[in-house]
């Protein structure tokens, strides 16, 4: 996504810079510190969470900016997001349709609103199938390798184990693959697996794994676009883009 940015921003002759925070970071200062600096013709904003105060400060003063991801607000502004919703219902019915009914859910931390439309798309899909929500199938955490192997080792542990994963990325599918392989158990036979993978690396992977890709260079090259044209006319129509996930099935 950063090179997708990087390239656009060139193009449109802008530069790019990169202010990162930690968890432990308050995002408002980092955008407070933007605004008083008064050196940049406009923001890019990730990882909205619900009811996000950045985008009201934004919108407050005037800074013309884009959100990569959405939040609760009733105002309206601009944003590039993927269409997190419909992948996780999509990677649940195509799970349901494999024959399982315990489908285990990967999200990212619960004030994350990409985890928030995850959640939404997976109970609609079991709700539409009639099957209950079991919270013992939903984790929520940053889900490195180390925490997603350990996650799902648990679960494959209890007495009614998962038969189906919808993975949250790259990262929680390979620990998952690797608390499976301590197990002798196949993804693709025992236990059916689709994944949000943004750098397709499940192709690459000797297993059985359906797929939802993002070209995520797509998506950093459309936040730019977006952004251009509201530095260009800050009083222009507000932008909004939802990208949709490309399934592949398993090979």
């Amino acid at each position: 996504m950063i090179e997708g940015m990087t390239l656009a921003a060139r193009k449109a002759g802008y530069s790019l810079s990169i202010y990162s925070t930690t968890p432990d970071d308050d995002p408002v200062e980092s955008v407070q510190r933007q605004l008083q600096a008064r050196s940049t013709d406009g923001l890019i904003i990730t990882r909205l969470v619900s009811g996000d105060p950045r985008v009201k400060l934004l919108l407050d003063q005037g800074m013309p900016f884009v959100a990569f991801g959405r939040t609760d607000l009733d105002t309206a502004y601009p944003y590039v997001d993927v269409d997190n919703e419909q992948i996780a219902y999509e990677a649940t019915r195509r799970l349901m349709d494999k024959g399982c009914r315990r489908i285990a859910l990967q999200l990212l931390v619960p004030e994350d609103q990409a985890s928030a439309m995850r959640l939404s798309g997976y109970a609609r899909a079991m709700a539409e199938a009639g099957i209950p929500i079991d919270q013992s199938l939903i984790g929520h955490g940053m889900f490195t390798m180390e925490s997603s192997a350990a996650w799902f080792d648990r679960l494959l542990a209890c007495s009614d184990p998962p038969t189906g994963l919808a993975c949250a990325n790259e990262l929680g599918l390979l620990g998952a693959l690797h608390a499976l392989g301590k197990r002798g158990l196949a993804p693709g036979s025992d236990v059916h697996i689709v994944t949000r993978d943004s750098t397709r690396l499940a192709r690459f992977l000797p297993a059985k794994i359906e797929v939802h890709s993002v070209d995520m260079a797509a998506v950093g090259r459309k936040l730019v676009e977006v952004l251009e044209s509201r530095i260009i006319n800050p009083l222009g129509p507000v932008e909004t883009i939802l990208l949709k996930g490309e399934f592949e099935p398993a090979e």
